[in-house]
């Protein structure tokens, strides 16, 4: 695994460019201030389509019960109490993500409506992530990529996890493919978004940065390729709702 760049380094916080060292901890920031409106803020920007994004996401990931899963960014909760039921009695989830905050609304939540069996939680960094290598069967990480200051350091670190003949899984807002839905999407995400902040999570800043961190994350082709470059095979990747998001997929051989 690559070492960390120097803390004088730059590189993208939405639109700005900030020390890489900074990164981190106003990402931090970010999603400890929405975290208790996160779910309720997903459903209004997106009209309830993250839902099915996400759905499909799992029902498409050929997880088998028995297997052992690490949901990264795994924020309150979805994505593992989608794929809890798909594992049986012997299969297990391990919930992860760098958010003290979001990791405690998440757990909270999935007790709540009673997800309790087969599923760990931890705080950890996707790019130093603390299990052997070889642990898991599949490794998802849905809408977080993004937001990871070193992702080539994550991917890297996605493989080493995964068992041979395991796959990883990033579900991550994309480059919109249809010329004629780009405006429209402009306008939602950087005008409607940061209202919609302000009124529903008293925080229009946050908001504003997670619209531009999409424009910030590489575009289907420059993630795929980032993907090979880390030592998956068999990369490819599935644009949903014009390429709004995308499914990319790699396997450790």
């Amino acid at each position: 695994m690559s070492e960390q760049p120097p803390s004088d380094d730059t590189t993208d916080f939405g639109f700005r460019t900030v020390a890489t060292a900074e990164k981190r901890r106003l990402v931090g920031q970010v999603f400890s201030s929405v975290a208790s409106k996160y779910d309720l803020m997903n459903d209004l920007m997106s009209l309830g389509i993250h839902r099915v994004w996400k759905r499909y996401f799992v029902a498409t990931s050929g997880v088998r019960r028995g297997d052992r899963v690490l949901d990264l960014a795994g924020g309150t909760g979805d994505i593992a109490a989608l794929l809890r039921p798909r594992l049986g009695e012997t299969g297990s989830v391990v919930l992860g993500d760098i958010n003290a905050e979001m990791l405690r609304v998440g757990r909270d939540r999935l007790i709540d409506r009673g997800v309790l069996a087969g599923l760990d939680y931890i705080q950890c960094n996707a790019e130093v992530l603390p299990f052997a290598d070889a642990t898991f069967d599949l490794v998802t990480i849905a809408f977080g990529l993004r937001n990871v200051t070193d992702k080539a350091a994550a991917l890297a670190e996605m493989r080493r996890v995964l068992k041979p003949g395991g796959r990883a899984l990033v579900l991550e807002f994309s480059e919109v493919a249809a010329p004629w839905l780009r405006p429209l999407y402009d306008f939602h995400s950087f005008e409607v978004l940061p209202r919609l902040g302000r009124l529903i999570a008293g925080d229009a800043d946050s908001y504003r940065y997670l619209a531009e961190s999409i424009r910030k994350h590489p575009p289907q082709a420059a993630l795929r390729e980032l993907m090979q470059d880390a030592g998956f095979e068999r990369c490819d990747y599935r644009n949903l709702s014009a390429g709004i998001v995308a499914i990319h997929s790699g396997y450790r051989i």
